[in-house]
Parts: structure tokens; C-alpha cells; sequence
């Protein structure tokens, strides 16, 4: 799969069908629009492209607006997303960088400049409540007159639901924050897992009994945060056990980076530089800030013991239900 950074360049624009939307955590109901898209790319012989967008678009508005509370939560990191798009089949991405400029693009610009000029599209998909350009003037009936003049196919998909309800990146982002791994998992179609580089953190856990492995978060605000159980995949043949942070690490860092933090049981092994996966399986707590660093032990003492009693509990269950359980 090939990304973009923005519109490709001339020789890299060959004629495609094309999904729009911004696929945070590229849930089930993506997963439909995009097997759609690839069942389309394959009849008609064209490529199949994704154009995302970078911030989201809501975030950057609440960031013009100064009100960042506006701003969605992010279920997946930009590399959690392009892996699930290349799973999904799409032979490239284009990530656009969503700012004042794209923003004010009225509907025919975006039209003719974006989908015409720059990605040549013969076929085009979007969900079936789609607005765009400047103050979202356009829509689907925009978009179905202009496919008349510049010769592109325009479909829709109805919302895909789960038990009678949408599935939406707003239902997966209200899963997480309650931390209900499980319906997060059956409107995602998989365990929710957050991957990325093993950095160097500032070693602090190592002190207390309990290093960590430390992958960064770009992004400031995290669909879920909290203390959790978790499985890390990545380090071994098999997934291995841990317990984890996610969030600012308010007792030892005022910076508001966010940073997700796993201490992963029984484990010596040299992990920076690779690529782990963690998968969360229970919430045990929201983040506190403790007063002291003996606090803090204490209280990630109490976390591991939870944490490795579930883990018994659960090889002790038949292999079906602990299967269900983890």
C-alpha cells in the first residue's frame, strides 16, 4: 500500500475508486464501506484509494475555536489506521493535512481540484450523511451532478449497525471511555490494541521494581486512559502479560505528554526499538497523582497484584470461556 502526504504527484495519479472519510480506528462499519470499495477498484480495474484526513477535521476547528474539548478523542494512532486500511485491501492512502486552506475550498474547488485533477477518480463512496467544503456545502446530491459533468460514479453506504445501533467511531470512542473492551471489540471487529515503537522513557520505573516499556502518543487526547490490564504482543511467540498506564503520568510529569507505559510481567528482554502491540483487556482505575513516590509504588504494587490474579483466574478456566474472557 502506498501513502501520500497530500495529493500524489502527477506520474502517481492513476485513475481510482476512492473512499472518503476520516476512519479512526477503522471499524466495522468501515470495513464494509472499504470491502465495498475493493469490490468496486477490482470490477471496474482501477486502484483503490482512501483519503483521510490529518488533524481531524473536528480538532482542528475546536482548535481554532480554542476549545479543544470539542475535539474528538482518537481511538487509533496513524499507524494502527494505515495498518487496518492495508488489511482492508486499499492500494493507497492519501493522507490530507486538514487546515485553513483545505478548509476553505468550496465544493466545486474540492471537486475539480481534489477528486478530478488530483486523484482522478472514476469511483466514489462516501457515507450516506457526507458534507464537504467550506461550511459543508456540498453533499451527496453535489457530488452525483458533478460526477454527470466529470464522469464518476457516486454510492453511498447506509449505516452499518450492530444489535439495532449504528456502528460509528462515536460508539467506539464511548465504549473506551467506559472501558467496555468488549463492545469496543465487537464494534471494531477485533481486540482494541494500540502499537507503536518502544522508546527510552526516563527510567523511572526501573528504580521502584517495575520498568516499562514506553511507546508515545501523538496525539493529546487518547479514547481511553486509565491503569489496565493488558496482553503485549510483539516480544515473544506468544502474547505476554502486563499491567499498564495510559495518559500524563501526573505525579512524575507536568508536561501533559501523553504516554503509554507497560510493565510486562516476568519479562528481561531488550525491547527498544521494536514494534509491540498492547492489547487491553480490563480498566482498572482512572490515573491519579500521588503525593509522594512511595504512594505511586504502593499503588502500582496493588495494580500488578490485580492485574496477575486475573491472569490466574483465567488460566484456570476452561479454554473456551478463558478464550472469552482475555
Amino acid at each position: 500500500m502506498k501513502v501520500f502526504r497530500g495529493l500524489p504527484n502527477a506520474a502517481s495519479r492513476a485513475p481510482c475508486a476512492l473512499a472518503i472519510g476520516n476512519f479512526d480506528g477503522v471499524h466495522r462499519g468501515h470495513q464494509t464501506l472499504l470491502a465495498h470499495l475493493r469490490q468496486a477498484a477490482d470490477r471496474l480495474g482501477l486502484e483503490s484509494a482512501v483519503m483521510t484526513f490529518e488533524p481531524h477535521p473536528r480538532a482542528f476547528f475546536a482548535r481554532l475555536a480554542g476549545d479543544l474539548s470539542k475535539a474528538p478523542t482518537r481511538i487509533a494512532n496513524l499507524r494502527d489506521n494505515m495498518s487496518s486500511l492495508e488489511k482492508a485491501g486499499v492500494d493507497r492512502v492519501i493522507v490530507e493535512h486538514f487546515n485553513t486552506l483545505f478548509a476553505s475550498l468550496s465544493p466545486e474547488d474540492f471537486i475539480r481540484k481534489v477528486l478530478v485533477d488530483g486523484l482522478h477518480v472514476k469511483w466514489l463512496m462516501v457515507g450516506e450523511d457526507f458534507c464537504f467544503g467550506a461550511r459543508r456545502a456540498g453533499n451527496i446530491a453535489t457530488l452525483e451532478e458533478a460526477g454527470k459533468r466529470y464522469g464518476f460514479e457516486v454510492q453511498t453506504l447506509p449505516a452499518v449497525q450492530n444489535k439495532g445501533v449504528r456502528i460509528s467511531s462515536s460508539a467506539v470512542r464511548d465504549a473506551l471511555a467506559q472501558g467496555d473492551f468488549a463492545e469496543a471489540s465487537e464494534l471494531l471487529g477485533h481486540p482494541y490494541r494500540i502499537s507503536g515503537h518502544v522508546i527510552h522513557g526516563q527510567k523511572l520505573g526501573r528504580t521502584i521494581g517495575f520498568p516499562t516499556l514506553n511507546l508515545r502518543i501523538a496525539h493529546h487526547r487518547p479514547a481511553t486512559s486509565g491503569i489496565f490490564i493488558v496482553k503485549v504482543h510483539g516480544l515473544a511467540e506468544q502474547p505476554l502479560a502486563g499491567v499498564a498506564s495510559l495518559g500524563i503520568r501526573p505525579t512524575v510529569d507536568d508536561s501533559g505528554r501523553v504516554l503509554l507505559e507497560t510493565h510486562v510481567f516476568d519479562y528481561a528482554g531488550h525491547a527498544y526499538g521494536k514494534i509491540v502491540q498492547i492489547e487491553f483487556l480490563k480498566k482498572l482505575r482512572d490515573e491519579e497523582k500521588y503525593h509522594d513516590l512511595a504512594t505511586l509504588t504502593a499503588a502500582i504494587n496493588r495494580d500488578a497484584e490485580q492485574a496477575r490474579a486475573y491472569f490466574d483466574a483465567a488460566s484456570r478456566i476452561p479454554a473456551s470461556s478463558a478464550t472469552d474472557r482475555i
